[in-house]
């Protein structure tokens, strides 16, 4: 159902800047529903809120009134405007993802992503070579008029002649997709449904390729129903997708996943399973043609992430006796554990990723949350670093194991992210693209300090400001965390976090654990019983900022998404005097249902579930939506979107809710709903630039004063 853009004068607001009555927020109903875990009694009084908006009119109205509210309040602010025409200005800069070369011999030609700036969605292109910038192959921005029809992702058969592609709406994680012939240009009539949670491998020969599909849900249930029973297919070219070959599925374990891909050579095809978000995973193979697995590792006790393979030896990457990764091969035909050769032992800095090549292994790091990107031998003699501009973050260095170059892209808070060429022979770097950006970053200082949480663990933290900016205790400051599914938060270029530091803001950004910065160690620190310590690592920053007089309490704003829009309400709702403003982005709020709807199943190996008596007592005791209580809290700005399918926006519905009802304090309470829009993938320009306005424009007003 379209949500209604009116809203009740019973609902108007006063302008913020007029001496006038209280906020009169939009009633919502409360009822009178308990629900009893483990012999403990629950109160629900906002489960109406869990009806889809789409199909609930009762709960399009609350959404209609609620931003209708919103927006009355957050136009008038004093700083809107301005910071909505500077965010247009730094957004307006050219960018590119790294080149992606495809094909072989003749037909040897490469992919990128490139925005010119205000464009709703990038626009993939092609070019014979990378130094040229070639011509448009797909204009996603053709596909609906608000721009909310995105190009998700798409790849390239073996010889370069066809590209399948995945398109999203909305911001929807279902996707779908479709064939292009790139010499001829010609749609084929291949057309896929149902497609979620999955990229597109290829078969070596060009002839069809793999992807995870979902049975088609029941009417109504398509945004908010569990993902249950994911089938790994192969489509063949030219085919009705009725006649797909299931490679594997589950029933016993419907919330298993199977991803099936061909190796390079074309000699085996893999099976990866995984049972939610933790990186472990079974490891099965077969040759190619046969129809039984073969099992090379049959737990999920650690991960074992396929690279390539050179024959029968199959190159991975494990945390098996490496908390931090390492580089193994494996014999196909000796599997198991026990059979492991090493090839890049674990050191200090923790392995994010690895290339194989023909004679090369590029294998990317992490030190205290900096890229470090190595070279090996095959066989794991050490051949040097590559390279980079600074301390900041590298991503790229993909390719095929025969291909003579790699492409990738360095950025840093204030470096935009820049491209280069890296010749895999003699090691040559080139520069490809450099963006130019209407902004002085000179003028920033970024630091990397630490600081000590609660129970004595070192956490990292980045600092970003102007130079000329006095730190005296009164800095408007932002602070963003997220910390959780081994997450690594590295330093980034953002055009909207710069408009906050030209004002004259602090951005702060913590490296809790949960996240991957110091790998699986870390991550465990941080996930299902010891899920404290992430909200007692982010309450610990915001405790240094001040005593390291950046700021005070009144001037600290919070803010994080998804995983991290829990952290903000978490810590909210344990030390509301913490903090002036908080800013809660599509949250996952209630911890004891969120299992319940779509991929929410699936972070049971992060948050536990409330099904088990021991995790339900931990989710209870930190569970935002469940442990706000009449107190006075910071001015909070909750976000979400009408069509989130990832976290479903009754987190935050629920949550805002509960949030106005217990709010004792003068502080405003809003919710801020966006139409059209998912989790945040995909998300037009005009839509990210509008609600990165709103966000500044609230923040300055409640932690931008004296």
């Amino acid at each position: 159902m379209r949500i209604l853009l009116c809203v009740l004068a019973t609902f108007a607001l006063t302008s913020p800047m007029q001496a006038a009555a209280p906020i009169e927020y939009p009633p919502t109903e409360r009822i009178d529903h308990v629900d009893t875990y483990h012999g403990v009694e629950v109160a629900d009084p906002y489960r109406w809120l869990e009806e889809d908006v789409r199909e609930s009119s009762r709960v399009a109205e609350w959404v209609a009134a609620q931003q209708g509210v919103t927006d009355a309040y957050l136009k008038d602010l004093p700083e809107h405007a301005s910071f909505e025409k500077r965010l247009t200005e730094l957004w307006d800069y050219e960018r590119r993802s790294p080149p992606q070369r495809i094909g072989r011999g003749d037909r040897v030609r490469y992919l990128y992503r490139r925005n010119d700036g205000l464009q709703n969605q990038s626009v993939l292109w092609i070019t014979e070579s990378p130094n040229n910038d070639g011509r448009i192959l797909i204009d996603p921005n053709k596909w609906s008029k608000d721009g909310t029809i995105a190009l998700s992702s798409y790849a390239a058969s073996d010889d370069g002649r066809y590209l399948a592609y995945l398109r999203s709406e909305s911001g929807s994680d279902w996707r779908e997709a479709s064939v292009l012939d790139l010499d001829t240009g010609e749609m084929l009539i291949d057309k896929l449904e149902w497609i979620k949670y999955s990229g597109i491998n290829w078969a070596p020969d060009g002839s069809g390729f793999y992807y995870i599909r979902y049975p088609e849900p029941e009417e109504g249930d398509e945004y908010q129903g569990s993902a249950l029973n994911a089938m790994s297919m192969f489509h063949r070219l030219g085919t009705n997708q009725i006649e797909d070959k299931l490679l594997y599925k589950n029933d016993e374990h419907p919330d298993w996943r199977g991803y099936v891909f061909p190796t390079e050579d074309g000699a085996y095809e893999m099976l990866m399973i995984r049972a939610g978000t933790d990186h472990q995973n079974q490891l099965h193979y077969r040759p190619m043609g046969e129809e039984t697995w073969r099992p090379l590792i049959e737990d999920f006790e650690n991960e074992f992430s396929p690279i390539g393979n050179r024959g029968s030896r199959l190159y991975l990457v494990t945390d098996y006796e490496a908390p931090r990764r390492r580089v193994v091969a494996m014999d196909l035909e000796k599997p198991g554990r026990e059979s492991l050769k090493q090839i890049v032992q674990e050191s200090e800095a923790t392995l994010e990723d690895a290339t194989l090549f023909s004679e090369t292994l590029l294998v990317s790091k992490l030190e205290d949350v900096a890229a470090r990107v190595s070279r090996y031998s095959v066989i794991g003699e050490p051949l040097g670093d590559v390279p980079l501009p600074g301390v900041g973050t590298a991503v790229g260095f993909g390719g095929r194991q025969d291909d003579p170059e790699t492409f990738f892209t360095y950025t840093s808070y204030d470096s935009p992210p820049t491209t280069y060429r890296y010749d895999l022979a003699s090691g040559e770097i080139a520069q490809v693209f450099q963006p130019s950006v209407a902004a002085d970053l000179e003028a920033l200082t970024v630091k990397r300090e630490f600081y000590t949480s609660k129970d004595g663990t070192r956490v990292p933290i980045f600092l970003v400001h102007r130079k000329d900016l006095e730190l005296d205790g009164k800095n408007p400051t932002l602070l963003y965390g997220y910390g959780g599914f081994t997450v690594s938060l590295t330093p980034g270029y953002s055009a909207s976090r710069l408009a906050w530091v030209e004002r004259g803001g602090v951005l702060a950004v913590a490296n809790l654990r949960g996240g991957g910065e110091y790998g699986e160690a870390w991550h465990e620190a941080g996930k299902v019983l010891n899920k404290q310590n992430v909200f007692d690592d982010f309450i610990a920053a915001a405790e240094w900022l001040v005593d390291q007089q950046i700021t005070r309490p009144e001037h600290l704003a919070i803010q994080g998404g998804s995983n991290g829009g829990l952290l903000v309400g978490a810590v909210m709702t344990q030390r509301p005097e913490l903090f002036g403003a908080c800013v809660p982005a599509v949250g996952v709020m209630d911890m004891l249902r969120f299992h319940k709807f779509t991929a929410g199943q699936f972070w049971r190996d992060e948050f536990g579930s409330s099904d088990d008596p021991e995790e339900f007592r931990v989710l209870r005791g930190y569970s935002p939506y469940h442990n706000l209580s009449d107190a006075e809290y910071p001015a909070t700005l909750v976000t979400t979107a009408d069509t989130d399918d990832r976290v479903v926006p009754m987190h935050s519905f629920k949550f805002a809710a509960a949030l106005q009802h217990a709010q004792q304090g003068e502080a405003p309470t809003f919710i801020r709903i966006e139409t059209r829009a998912g989790h945040g993938a995909g998300t037009p320009t005009t839509k990210r630039i509008e609600q990165a306005a709103d966000v500044w424009a609230f923040l300055w007003e409640h932690v931008g004063g004296e």
